[in-house]
């Protein structure tokens, strides 16, 4: 196999694409402005340049045969331009409609998901009105460029609705405050012609607003919750016309899962299928782009996947060394270490969340 896949975008996922891509034969191109982008070092070319150079954007896709993306925040409005004339084959509706907070949630609702309550707001006055409405807590979150509790603000009572008003200057959305038992993410692949597959469902630990833990499968989800979340997490798909890869986080209470965020791109908390599935998120990705058939994964034994922020990268490091058995440490390259930056990850194969604690959780930063 021959064929090149165009990655906009140089990060850590677009990494674990192309060495998915490698393992089938195939090389990637990527394109970010960062020089030393991790993808880069997997990658037979990477483009150096803004993702709203449109003179670059067209050198990738024409010296690749299918092109996708590896993050949300690619500008869309450059992609409408590029999406007719190449093969971008998940298309750009789920990475316009991820982009706006209002729109995903809109998008959710009309699929027969449901959500928090939410609401437009343009103005001190809507806040108000909303908030009152919701009730205290609620937040208020950016509608565009929000990621790993970025763009986001806690409005605990009246008094600190004057404070949250400073994020008007952009569009943004106000939401119910959820009290939720725990958070889970669906992750799938594939569209309306050729099917759908489903990973195994997990728990998210996060902490500050970035994802902690993975924990697979999802420690006290009984097979009927499961079932629902995969069956409308489909619907979801087909509902939008949504091809490619898909992650949706939700908010678990009770017997209810609540709609948060989706993200058309392989997911954080899906790192774990690299060696805890009989295929990953990436390899799958990958022969959705190339027009393979699917495989529906199958679990090998329980995992927990730990992301590695700056502050843990030496206890990793050090982890790595020992070679331990069923435990794989990723790390990224970055050549910058900052306490909250994602620098790697580490899965830990044949583990649930009790071992974890037992074993590895004070190897790690308390946060």
């Amino acid at each position: 196999m021959t064929k090149t896949i165009g990655i906009i975008g140089g990060g850590q996922l677009g990494m674990m694409i192309a060495q998915a891509a490698a393992q089938m034969g195939v090389g990637c191109i990527c394109l970010d402005p960062s020089e030393d982008a991790p993808a880069a070092s997997v990658c037979k070319r990477h483009i150096v340049a803004a993702f709203d150079d449109m003179a670059a954007l067209d050198e990738l896709c024409r010296a690749s045969d299918v092109v996708t993306y590896e993050f949300e925040n690619v500008p869309a409005e450059i992609l409408r331009t590029l999406d007719d004339k190449y093969h971008i084959k998940q298309g750009i509706a789920p990475l316009c409609d991820s982009q706006d907070r209002l729109r995903e949630k809109t998008r959710a609702v009309e699929s027969g998901l449901e959500c928090p309550r939410f609401a437009d707001i343009t103005d001190i006055d809507s806040l108000r009105l909303n908030a009152e409405a919701f009730g205290y807590p609620c937040v208020l979150k950016t509608r565009r460029l929000g990621y790993d509790g970025h763009g986001q603000k806690v409005i605990r009572s009246r008094d600190d609705i004057a404070d949250a008003a400073a994020m008007l200057s952009v569009p943004c959305i106000l939401e119910e405050f959820v009290r939720y038992d725990y958070e889970t993410s669906v992750i799938m692949v594939g569209d309306q012609q050729c099917g759908y597959i489903h990973f195994p469902i997990g728990r998210n630990i996060h902490t500050g607003g970035i994802l902690d833990l993975s924990v697979v499968p999802a420690p006290g989800m009984d097979d009927d919750m499961r079932r629902r979340l995969a069956e409308g997490s489909e619907a979801f798909m087909r509902h939008n016309g949504y091809r490619g890869i898909m992650a949706i986080e939700y908010f678990v209470c009770g017997g209810r899962f609540l709609f948060n965020e989706m993200a058309p791109r392989p997911h954080n908390s899906g790192h774990y299928t690299i060696e805890g599935c009989s295929t990953s998120q990436y390899r799958e990705l990958c022969r959705y782009l190339l027009g393979l058939p699917l495989e529906e994964p199958q679990l090998k034994a329980p995992a927990v996947m730990k992301n590695i922020l700056g502050q843990d990268l030496d206890s990793a490091v050090g982890i790595a060394a020992e070679r331990h058995p069923d435990t794989f440490v990723h790390l990224y390259g970055k050549s910058e270490s900052r306490p909250k930056r994602k620098m790697g990850h580490i899965t830990f194969v044949d583990c649930d969340i009790e071992r974890y604690d037992a074993q590895w959780r004070d190897k790690f930063v308390k946060q």
